[in-house]
């Protein structure tokens, strides 16, 4: 079990920054390894919810592969070790025949995105209503719900939510919850593995199914062609079915016309970045879980400096540490105003297509040859700055860049984010090009 999980941390380092690394991964521990279970130690409660939140199916695909099996994780803080051991795991969505006595969540729903514990205000309380109609009488109303919106804008929280209060509300609920990303894996395995009768079975037959960061399905035509047939079965079914996008149906590109057309047969509800007042309610509230105790002066402090609700929660994460155990006192403004000193302003989020359109401008390109597979000269220099700038300002992950550059392997995009890094310290002329760039990605976004 320790030889696979270094396996696993190698592969994870290539894939994430040296910072994030050390600090959460580096500590953490593979305590068991069972029925396809994996109980995963950390440090501390706050790493171990990060952890979960951020980067579930990055370890899960790195686990797969070293592992050779299709697991589930399971995040523990350093006291739960013990308990964790004996603690019996339940399938991926609850089955209809566990006792009536003792309910089983659905698997990867976290307990603590409820509608209660959402900020609501008028940036969200349109898809807030929706998927709360949606919850309390699933597969009746406005299936498919379309949610879409910026990054951190609370879209996951109320995936969630949704399948949360259908759960508390009838126990034997069928729930499915996964990315896109691990819908495409499985699809694909199944291909490879000529099991798709099974995997059918496993989509075809839940209640409820919630499908997070739809437009990676973007060019992607034999998944899509198993989406759009399960997504005819369940509403012959009447069943409930919730996307999620960083953009508007219309807007996904290389999507079907006919699964593009059921995206849109929906409600599609649009979820505004939060406002002052919104940031300022989500710090109070997520604050409670951290153990802190803010006041409203110091949250509005805060509020006014980050804009991004992401950025919020790692700005939580750093107070915890720099407040070493300090909880249930409450953040004075001397503990807050270092840290928003080390704080970047916090700027749009900027969406990968902006980066891939202004490199083609920029080199007069167009996208399908940055995205094809020539590999002259010049196409290769703009395809590899290209890649950099989505990995340093879009903060795009490699593998995903490689989805979007033609469906390039993470390693290539890897070597070419190196190769820039390299020429930065060589040359002068690519080393102008790239702040050219970086001016014109900024005005854009």
């Amino acid at each position: 079990m320790d030889q696979l999980w270094k396996a696993v941390l190698a592969e994870i380092e290539i894939e994430v920054s040296k910072p994030v690394f050390i600090t959460f991964f580096k500590s953490c521990r593979l305590v068991s390894f069972s029925s396809s279970v994996a109980t995963i130690s950390t440090p501390a409660f706050m790493t171990a919810e990060y952890l979960e939140k951020r980067y579930y199916a990055l370890i899960k695909k790195t686990l797969d592969k070293k592992s050779g099996e299709n697991t589930s994780l399971v995040f523990v803080s350093g006291g739960e070790k013990a308990k964790a051991k004996n603690q019996s795991h339940g399938p991926l969505f609850a089955s209809h025949e566990q006792p009536s006595n003792k309910k089983l969540r659905p698997g990867r729903i976290r307990q603590d995105f409820t509608f209660e514990s959402l900020a609501v205000s008028d940036s969200n309380q349109l898809a807030y209503t929706a998927a709360l109609a949606v919850a309390q009488s699933p597969g009746t109303k406005y299936s498919p719900l379309f949610l879409y919106g910026t990054v951190g804008v609370g879209k996951t929280h109320l995936m969630h939510s949704i399948a949360n209060k259908a759960f508390e509300d009838n126990e034997n609920v069928a729930v499915l919850y996964m990315t896109t990303e691990e819908f495409t894996n499985e699809v694909v395995e199944a291909i490879r593995d000529k099991t798709t009768t099974q995997l059918r079975r496993k989509f075809r037959n839940v209640d409820l199914l919630l499908l997070d960061d739809i437009q990676f399905l973007s060019g992607k035509e034999k998944v899509q062609e198993e989406l759009f047939h399960t997504f005819n079965t369940l509403l012959d079914k009447q069943r409930q079915i919730v996307f999620s996008s960083d953009r508007p149906p219309s807007e996904i590109k290389k999507i079907e016309a006919r699964l593009a057309s059921r995206f849109e047969g929906g409600l599609s509800v649009d979820i505004a970045p939060p406002d002052f007042e919104l940031r300022t309610a989500i710090l109070l509230i997520k604050s409670r879980k951290y153990g802190f105790v803010f006041s409203i002066d110091v949250a509005k402090l805060v509020a006014e400096k980050i804009v991004d609700t992401r950025a919020l929660e790692g700005f939580l994460l750093r107070l915890a540490t720099s407040m070493d155990g300090r909880g249930n006192q409450e953040v004075l403004p001397q503990d807050v105003l270092p840290l928003l000193g080390k704080t970047k302003p916090t700027s749009p989020f900027l969406h990968p297509d902006m980066v891939i359109d202004e490199i083609c401008r920029f080199y007069n390109l167009k996208p399908t040859q940055l995205k094809g597979a020539k590999r002259d000269a010049f196409l290769v220099r703009a395809r590899h700055l290209c890649m950099f700038l989505l990995k340093e300002e879009a903060q795009v992950t490699l593998s995903e860049i490689g989805n979007l550059l033609g469906g390039r392997d993470h390693t290539t995009v890897m070597h070419g984010v190196e190769k820039v890094r390299v020429l930065l310290q060589n040359s002068e002329k690519i080393k102008g090009e790239l702040s050219v760039l970086k001016e014109k990605i900024k005005q854009v976004g």
